[in-house]
């Protein structure tokens, strides 16, 4: 029998339940693969407590990692045998066995470990599109990164710091700001003891930064477009600290005729091509070694209502992972 960790109402991390059910078979489009690691993610508590609604019950989880044991009709891009591993596609990542649709996997580099690739999937590709495509960052840029102690800020400012940018990232405590440092942010501001927008201001020499990247929404949302360069881009793409705040845009061009964003992962790995395209480019970053990958944290399967509990409490810092 296979494992995974269901919801069947919303609510606190008490809904999630270790449930056991038949081996699951591949059907057209889809590969069995059997996973090592399970990645831990925000968005995940964001589906089980309701402030992104999914159809109930539910498996949990979008990110995993393992070898795919086999594969049904129609599929080529993958074999049994291959390491692979995903973000994204049907919930359900948070089990020792699970069907994936195939186009969604990624062959994994022999360097790269089950852990790591459960830790970056997510992460990582988010960083990618956000640095390398919603705004291409340029040696010498200014960049603003909330949260850069989580796990896609300590992947961010190691990219960021490899691409000649200068990282001006926000922390929850000096330990966490130290963090940030220690992997490639030229600055670290901790925001419950100094305002970032005018610590943001005074590091630019008054210009503002080229581009702002908030996870954390409510709390730092509007703070933030004071931060912003004339024309800069606002890029909000999390919701830690509750939905940003609805703003008329009038408000963007007084500050500067700025822009505003708010995109999603789904929507840049539509495509079969572009998702190859930023695995590789996550990959290569990562084998060199510019990038590493911190898995602070591991949680058995039956653990997972408390690794929920440590990421809802922002106690965790890097990657977190599940292993069934």
């Amino acid at each position: 029998m296979a494992r995974g960790i269901r919801f069947h109402a919303v609510g606190g991390p008490e809904v999630l339940r270790l449930e056991e059910f038949p081996d699951p078979e591949p059907g057209p489009g889809e590969a069995l693969v059997r996973q090592y690691a399970c990645g831990l993610n925000m968005v995940d508590v964001y589906q089980r407590n309701g402030v992104y609604r999914v159809p109930l019950p539910s498996g949990a989880g979008s990110e995993g990692a393992g070898v795919v044991e086999r594969v049904g009709p129609g599929v080529t891009s993958v074999r049994p045998g291959d390491r692979v591993a995903y973000a994204g596609g049907p919930l359900g990542a948070y089990a020792d066995l699970r069907t994936v649709p195939a186009d969604r996997l990624c062959l994994l580099p022999a360097e790269v470990t089950f852990e790591q690739a459960a830790g970056m999937m997510l992460k990582g590709l988010t960083v990618q599109y956000l640095i390398r495509r919603t705004y291409p960052v340029k040696p010498g840029d200014a960049v603003l990164f909330h949260a850069a102690a989580g796990g896609v800020g300590l992947i961010a400012c190691q990219w960021l710091n490899a691409l000649g940018a200068r990282v001006i990232g926000t922390a929850g405590s000096d330990e966490k700001c130290a963090l940030a440092l220690r992997h490639g942010a030229a600055h670290c501001i901790n925001y419950r003891t100094q305002r970032f927008v005018e610590v943001a201001r005074e590091l630019t020499g008054g210009a503002g930064v080229a581009v702002v990247y908030d996870s954390v929404g409510r709390d730092t949302f509007l703070d933030s477009l004071d931060c912003l360069r004339p024309m800069g881009l606002m890029v909000s793409f999390g919701n830690a600290s509750g939905p940003a705040p609805a703003i008329e845009p009038a408000l963007l061009a007084h500050k500067g005729s700025l822009f505003l964003t708010r995109p999603l992962l789904a929507t840049y790995t539509a495509r079969r091509a572009d998702l190859e395209a930023m695995a590789r480019d996550l990959f290569e970053i990562v084998v060199s070694g510019k990038v590493r990958i911190a898995v602070e944290r591991k949680y058995p399967l039956d653990q997972a209502a408390q690794a929920h509990r440590d990421l809802e409490a922002r106690r965790t810092t890097g990657s977190s992972v599940l292993i069934p």
